[in-house]
């Protein structure tokens, strides 16, 4: 590297300075969205590696998985919470990748995810064009670098507009849902297994909904993973 170079990266640093998303404070590379000690402070859950885990429990009578996890649990006024709300409302896709990686870091040594592509929980166009991006797929994309597997991101599309989920009831969200999913690639997907993947689950109507239409594909067998599950 040039002495120039190096003068206008010191340069670019002192405008732009790269700090952690989750504490502020300055990073030394930009390969990462956090510091150590906010990844340190990150709850994981240890889901992966387990069998009827409380997120395979959560769906259990409800979809036929193969096998469920997530990376972290989700509490309200919480570091996951601030960095959620980065990643999904102001533009820190960086952060999401980085968080895609870890998850799939942790499915793919499990041995418990042998899955032959990732399939994103599809946003309403119109979210999705407001937002920026589908935070899911941003997670999918970070996931399929550390499982070596492809992101099937039109798999399933989300094209009528449904009622915010966020005051709703598990009977409410699940009417809310149903029929709300359109499959677009069903003869690629036969006799496949896919990983259904979304940024946090709490009830699983959403995923139950969207679930159930990808099993009405002849052979398909369905796995989930969210990287943040609610605690009551």
């Amino acid at each position: 590297m040039s002495f120039f170079h190096e003068l206008k990266e010191a340069f670019l640093h002192l405008l732009y300075p790269h700090t952690c998303a989750g504490c502020g404070e300055e990073l030394s590379s930009p390969e990462t969205a956090l510091c150590l000690r906010c990844l340190h402070e990150l709850p994981e859950t240890g889901f992966a590696p387990l069998a009827d885990n409380p997120a395979e429990k959560l769906f259990r009578g409800r979809l036929p998985l193969y096998s469920a996890s997530a990376q972290y649990y989700f509490t309200r006024e919480s570091l996951i919470q601030k960095l959620m709300h980065r990643f999904k409302y102001q533009g820190r896709r960086d952060l999401g990748y980085q968080l895609g990686r870890i998850m799939g870091k942790q499915l793919q040594a499990s041995g418990r995810f042998p899955v032959d592509g990732l399939i994103p929980l599809p946003l309403f166009p119109q979210k999705e064009k407001m937002r920026g991006y589908n935070q899911a797929l941003v997670l999918c994309e970070g996931m399929a670098v550390a499982m070596q597997v492809p992101v099937l991101g039109d798999a399933v599309i989300r094209p009528e507009h449904t009622e915010t989920q966020t005051r709703k009831g598990r009977v409410e969200r699940w009417i809310n849902m149903e029929g709300k999913f359109l499959l677009q690639q069903v003869s690629s997907l036969e006799n496949k297994h896919v990983l259904l993947v979304d940024d946090v689950v709490t009830t699983g109507a959403t995923l139950e909904s969207c679930g159930n239409e990808l099993l009405k594909i002849p052979g398909l067998q369905l796995s989930l993973a969210t990287l943040c599950i609610a605690t009551r």
